[in-house]
């Protein structure tokens, strides 16, 4: 079967390793959602706290703390990934999430009192919370770093696009996983107390499963053979490439990725900025306009659209929306290598601004209530086509081989960062004026398309290689 694999290569073993890698894209969706069901009963637990006042700015930084830790994961991810490699900064990001899981539904381990709220208590869960952050601060940069390294160039942005729908998938099962859990208590009179107390700790736990099952897999597929070749492993990464491309393309492609080690091998090649300004910053702003079109601010206010609807079932905001997100990310997985990745960016941009717009308009004057409604979904829908894939697709591939593992955890803390930041400017800038909250997103929104028009490259159809070239020349 080997040697089969090696003559004519397999696209089933290609998706056998990509599968497994964009489980830790689930876990990312899995960490940074599993707060949701578990808020109300973690507050209720440490507002029982004797020694000190779990107020609402504590609960704040307790359900917003693993963000901390996304920051810290993206900016180590890129020294882990070039000195451990794809394969093993991946391991790592697995226990990581293992731990936060286990540790988050019992952090009085060794040193607490079981189920006595107090001030050392509520520390010791937020440093749990932020390790599972570093988990997904490691995965959100490697996982589709790691695709793009072992996919063919026909095949990359589909695959690549596949680890955002595993975000958006992470998030609607953790949601259904809380769901079950109290229903599970449903019959039971004192159900709030034991969601209280026990409820939200299984929440944390059931993390446990894919963390300990991504963990386990990943120690089963190969490192990636750009890694492999660039650190001088050539025989190992000719098995990974023949595997999947078949011998006779491997060894062309083998000899491509050589040829861009060995052309920069007289200068410090790994260095963020060998290949000029230009590159990095493109990357970067890529993740700074993800965030600040703002759609973690859009969507925070679709509750209240919905609610004026008569839609205020919290359930059925989740599956209306998880059904859209879902479905318009498929849109992104089936088009990106037929309409490209510019046009996919710049249509999403433009349908965003119009969605963002209805909702600042329906601020202003009096509107029908599905104005603003029709206005949320088609803004949540063109994001799930353009930049909430295809950024990561630019971000696994835009980069040079040599700085790619660097350049990418800059870009990817950018992100943390002005996610941040916008999760923390949108209730004070709305609160002050909806309309200006609502038009600025969407004004963004038009410089992002403009941004992508001018500046960034299409990459639909070229190798990494290739892409190395092309900012050798455009230094």
């Amino acid at each position: 079967m080997q040697n089969s694999y090696r003559q004519k290569g397999s696209y089933a073993y290609l998706i056998a390793i990509v599968l497994v890698a964009v489980i830790g894209g689930l876990l990312f969706g899995y960490d940074t959602a599993v707060i949701s069901g578990a808020d109300k009963g973690l507050q209720a637990f440490f507002r029982g706290a004797a020694d000190f006042d779990y107020t609402d700015a504590l609960h704040g930084f307790t359900t917003s703390s693993a963000l901390i830790g996304c920051i810290i994961g993206a900016i180590i991810s890129g020294r882990l990934a070039l000195y451990l490699g794809r394969k093993k900064t991946l391991f790592v990001a697995g226990i990581l999430f293992l731990l936060s899981a286990l540790g988050s539904y019992n952090p009085e381990f060794l040193f607490f009192e079981k189920g006595v709220a107090c001030k050392g208590l509520l520390a010791a869960f937020n440093g749990y919370r932020i390790l599972g952050g570093i988990g997904v601060g490691l995965a959100s940069a490697l996982c589709p770093m790691y695709i793009a390294e072992v996919a063919p160039a026909s095949k990359r942005g589909r695959l690549v696009s596949w680890n955002q729908f595993a975000i958006i998938f992470g998030q609607l099962v953790v949601y259904f996983v809380n769901f079950l859990i109290v229903r599970s208590h449903a019959s039971d009179p004192n159900v709030v107390a034991w969601t209280n107390a026990i409820g939200w700790r299984v929440m944390f736990v059931s993390e446990a499963v894919p963390a300990g099952l991504f963990a386990l897999l990943i120690l089963l597929v190969p490192e990636t053979p750009r890694y492999l070749a660039i650190h001088g492993h050539e025989e190992k990464a000719l098995t990974v490439l023949s595997n999947i491309n078949g011998e006779a393309r491997a060894r062309e492609i083998l000899a491509n990725i050589k040829s861009t080690v060995n052309a920069e091998a007289k200068r410090k090649h790994d260095k963020l900025f060998a290949f000029g300004f230009l590159v990095v910053f493109i990357g970067c702003m890529l993740s700074v306009f993800q965030q600040i079109i703002g759609i973690n601010a859009v969507l925070y206010f679709a509750p209240r659209i919905f609610e004026s609807m008569g839609m205020g079932d919290p359930m059925f905001q989740t599956v209306l929306m998880g059904v859209i997100n879902i479905t318009f990310t498929l849109v992104a997985v089936f088009t990106v290598e037929k309409l490209g990745r510019k046009p996919l960016l710049i249509t999403g941009s433009l349908g965003m601004a119009v969605g963002a717009f209805g909702v600042a308009l329906s601020n202003v004057y009096t509107m029908p209530a599905l104005v603003p409604v029709v206005s949320i979904m088609l803004y949540s829908a063109c994001f799930m086509f353009s930049w909430g894939p295809i950024c990561w697709v630019y971000i696994a591939e835009l980069f040079p081989n040599t700085i790619r593992s660097r350049a990418t955890a800059a870009a990817v803390a950018f992100q943390w960062v002005f996610n941040f930041i916008v999760s923390s400017t949108f209730v004070p800038m709305y609160t002050r004026s909806p309309f200006f909250a609502y038009a600025l997103y969407g004004v963004i929104c038009l410089i992002a398309a403009v941004f992508v028009w001018r500046l960034v490259p299409e990459t639909k159809g070229k190798t990494l290689e290739e892409m190395t070239k092309f900012w050798r020349e455009h230094k």
